[in-house]
């Protein structure tokens, strides 16, 4: 079936041969050729599929991997000249699902390229469309917010926070993990920024149920998603 497939390759050559091999197998191909650019088009497009090169310039491949996985499971191939088994490792720790060393066949990348799309299918089909913990439901193909089943009007960077927390209930994220996982390499960011987001999503999130707390300040690192909601001051429904 055709997809959505971003390419991150910095050699003109060898991003349009990328390309024209993509797309004649009917998929709807992107080419960005820095990192900066497959982070920001990777998350306002959100592509079925990744074709990441480890060397580019200003955010590497590597960097960008990170960033991406902290907050999308889109399937990565990353494309590299490293060949040493640790360079490898380093990949596939930092998140990537595949690797091609160089020089490489276009006609294996499109075999692999393939792979992982019937892989990812198949793991989409296995796995929840909603996030659910306690009485929050997170939608991050829609892009929705319910709490008890009532709609939750949130920002984009609210949305991306709690993404981040209620991913991994009950533990405590410092500021600045949360900083690199929403922000990016937004180095302007500051902790308090990220004070204010959390105040307004908490606003967000309680307003009608007093006694409840979503997000949990830890005095001395950061947040965390309550792992269990507490029942509303009273009693529950």
């Amino acid at each position: 079936m055709p997809a959505r497939i971003l390419v991150a390759e910095d050699d003109v050559k060898q991003a349009q041969l990328i390309r024209i091999y993509l797309e004649r197998e009917g998929h709807d191909v992107q080419v960005v050729a820095d990192g900066r650019s497959a982070i920001d088009r990777a998350r306002r497009s959100r592509p079925d599929l990744i074709v990441l090169d480890v060397m580019m310039p200003g955010v590497d491949g590597l960097d960008v991997c990170r960033i991406l996985r902290a907050d999308s499971r889109v399937p990565i191939l990353l494309l590299t000249a490293r060949s040493t088994e640790e360079d490898l490792l380093l990949g596939l720790d930092l998140g990537a699902d595949d690797y091609m060393t160089k020089p490489y066949s276009p006609r294996e990348l499109t075999a692999r390229v393939r792979a992982l799309l019937r892989r990812a299918r198949a793991a989409e089909g296995e796995r929840p469309p909603v996030l659910t913990v306690g009485d929050v439901e997170i939608d991050t193909a829609r892009f929705e917010v319910r709490v008890a089943g009532e709609p939750v009007a949130l920002t984009g960077k609210e949305f991306a926070i709690l993404a981040v927390l209620a991913g991994e209930p009950g533990r405590a994220f410092t500021r600045a993990q949360i900083i690199d996982r929403v922000f990016g390499f937004d180095q302007e960011v500051l902790e308090r920024t990220v004070d204010a987001h959390v105040m307004n999503l908490r606003r967000k999130l309680e307003r009608g149920r007093p006694g409840r707390r979503y997000v949990e300040t830890v005095y001395g690192r950061g947040y965390r998603f309550a792992a269990l909601p507490p029942a509303p001051a009273g009693g529950g429904r």
